[in-house]
């Protein structure tokens, strides 16, 4: 049974913001997969892929995390930092799971929609799979989000047949399910739109003031330039009245 340690809420939540942070447009559906498999010497493989389907009355076809920057027109190298930092938050709470001697998971799917936030453990041995990571893609996407055989190549429906008509492999899985943490994160777009006019709004006021201030100060410049012009022109008076009384 899954023990959900005050840690591991944290992290379920912070994945949350991130993934609502990362989608540029409204949506009504989110899946999500993410492998981890241990390697010798400590080092760590796998994956991590989503989709989305975007809000509206017509059905939509699911977008796919690595189209975002295309479609929308954003820094390709910035946003797949992004999707770095998110699995790095799933490798921690996997992480989290080890700490805590519960059993470690190698791969979970993220699902979102209706307000609810599913997540499946599953302890499928990736090392020994029949399938390779990319056919488990295929696979995945079938299950979740019944891309059939109609719809993909014909390299994937060999795939496809041979996942259905194979025998399945038995491995443990649990489910956990609970409302959504956060609401109304600001997406990536509308926090640079809305970052942009904060930035043009302080720059606006910052340069209004330093308008300002180098109005004052040079007022107070002429100001005193005037006033040392003064004292200056004092002097040299009554420097010229000694020069006449000598005369």
């Amino acid at each position: 049974m899954l023990n959900h340690t005050k840690k591991i809420k944290e992290i379920y939540e912070d994945i949350q913001k991130k993934i609502y942070y990362m989608i540029p447009e409204k949506w009504d559906k989110f899946y999500l997969y993410s492998s981890i498999i241990d390697m010798p010497n400590n080092i760590k493989t796998g994956e991590l892929f989503f989709y989305y389907v975007p809000k509206g009355v017509l059905k939509k076809k699911p977008i796919n995390v690595y189209e975002i920057p295309n479609k929308f027109n954003l820094d390709e190298n910035e946003y797949l930092k992004l999707v770095e930092l998110l699995y790095d938050k799933i490798k921690e709470l996997r992480e989290e799971f080890r700490n805590t001697n519960q059993e470690v998971w190698s791969n979970i799917t993220i699902i979102i929609q209706n307000n609810k936030f599913r997540i499946e453990y599953d302890y499928e041995d990736l090392k020994n799979s029949d399938f390779t990571s990319y056919e488990r893609h295929i696979i995945w996407r079938y299950k979740y989000l019944e891309i059939g055989p109609q719809q993909v190549s014909k390299a994937e429906k060999e795939i496809l047949k041979r996942y259905t008509l194979g025998e399945r492999q038995m491995h443990r899985k649990e489910i956990y399910e609970f409302g959504i943490y956060v609401k109304d994160v600001k997406n990536n777009i509308n926090y640079h739109t809305e970052q942009l006019v904060e930035n043009t709004k302080e720059d606006y006021i910052k340069n209004k003031n330093q308008k300002e201030k180098i109005i004052e100060e040079d007022k107070q410049l002429k100001s005193k330039n005037q006033i040392l012009l003064s004292q200056e022109e004092i002097k040299r008076l009554r420097q010229y009245k000694e020069q006449q009384k000598k005369i």
